[in-house]
């Protein structure tokens, strides 16, 4: 199983090139909170999506499945992760911990942090 990191998500619903190597994988996940964050994104104009195009929107998407861990178990692996201050990187990179699934992300923090076996690098 695939979790999606926020990039990873939007680079999918886009079209970006970057996400093409998740094209291969039967099953997608997304955090919520990588929702909230596309929402505090397009709130402050950091990102656009074709019209109409929602955190709600990308939520419903039948590209990926919107999962919802154990609040307490999440929260507790997200006090782990004390090599990042980024609250969107500790939730989603404890996410995808706590149910044992890979990651997809580019982003070089998380990739330099967690074991290769709990990343797909993009």
């Amino acid at each position: 199983m695939i979790l999606l990191d926020t990039n990873a998500l939007i680079w999918l619903a886009q079209g970006h090139r970057r996400a093409r190597p998740l094209v291969a994988f039967p099953r997608l996940h997304v955090s919520p909170a990588s929702l909230l964050e596309i929402q505090f994104l397009l709130e402050a104009g950091r990102v656009r999506f074709k019209a109409g195009g929602s955190a709600a929107s990308l939520a419903a998407d039948d590209r990926w499945r919107l999962d919802e861990p154990s609040p307490a178990k999440w929260f507790a692996a997200a006090c782990e992760f004390g090599w990042t201050r980024d609250p969107f990187d500790r939730l989603i990179a404890a996410h995808a911990r706590v149910r044992r699934w890979k990651l997809a992300t580019s982003d070089d923090r998380l990739l330099e942090h967690l074991a290769p076996s709990e990343v797909v690098a993009l």
